[in-house]
């Protein structure tokens, strides 16, 4: 909750300048409930044992908030958003983590903060016509700071983390049916350096007030990362809702 705070101030003050034309900042703030699949690892000099979220540590799902601070200018739209992940479960078996092997039953985690640094340009921006529509080409940065541990009770917590800038190429589409809805959606992926980050989501905007809104959707990250001694192949899936206010 701390860094979302601290995510709000930064952006409000980067954005706090007097307002031009058609310009508008918005604020959301969420609640996510993802679904984890895939593999982590924490590997030495490469060695590493595979272990699958869902098959060998039944992972729970993770349930955090999220936050967006977008400001929309013209045809351009800059956003800076932060999404936590927490993924942990228990099971059985033999694994190989960081140059340690873990037998028995064991405990696994794999957690993550996502910064997300986007910059919209709407190649269409139609508003004389009974639905407006944006459609526009999505560029992002998306920093990826995670750790995997593993722990049991013969064995001391084993501790693998990573830290990855993973630029994304995209789209972004917004269809408003009314002055009270719209459905928005956008999808960006880039391999780079070893690492690939898809992002892709669809949601529906309620504004019942003008300024004052709900909103609702489902989100699918798919994410390799390969970082120091962290390793990881994994889909997290979900669906999210929450509030927004613009002014």
């Amino acid at each position: 909750m701390k860094k979302i705070c601290l995510l709000f101030v930064c952006l409000l003050f980067a954005v706090g300048s007097p307002a031009v034309a058609d310009e508008m900042v918005s604020v959301k703030l969420g609640y996510q409930m993802l679904s984890p699949s895939g593999t982590f690892a924490g590997e030495t000099a490469g060695v590493g044992t595979a272990i699958d979220m869902e098959d060998d540590l039944n992972f729970d799902d993770s349930k955090d908030m999220t936050a967006e601070v977008a400001l929309q200018f013209g045809n351009g739209r800059l956003s800076l958003g932060y999404t936590p992940l927490d993924f942990s479960g228990t099971g059985t078996g033999t694994y190989d983590f960081n140059g340690k092997n873990f037998t028995g039953a064991v405990k696994g985690e794999v957690s993550a903060d996502i910064y997300d640094i986007g910059f919209t340009y709407y190649l269409l921006n139609l508003d004389d016509i009974p639905a407006r529509l944006q459609l526009g080409l999505e560029l992002a940065v998306k920093v990826f700071d995670g750790e995997a541990s593993l722990d049991s009770l013969v064995l001391p917590k084993e501790v693998v983390s990573g830290t990855a800038p993973i630029p994304t190429v995209g789209v972004r589409t917004r269809v408003a049916l009314a002055d009270f809805i719209g459905l928005v959606g956008r999808i960006g992926y880039l391999e780079y350096d070893g690492n690939s980050f898809l992002d892709a989501e669809a949601q529906v905007e309620i504004s019942p007030l003008p300024l004052v809104g709900i909103y609702a959707g489902y989100r699918i990250f798919d994410l390799s990362v390969d970082e120091a001694d962290l390793v990881l192949d994994v889909e997290f899936s979900g669906p999210f809702a929450g509030a927004l206010v613009r002014f």
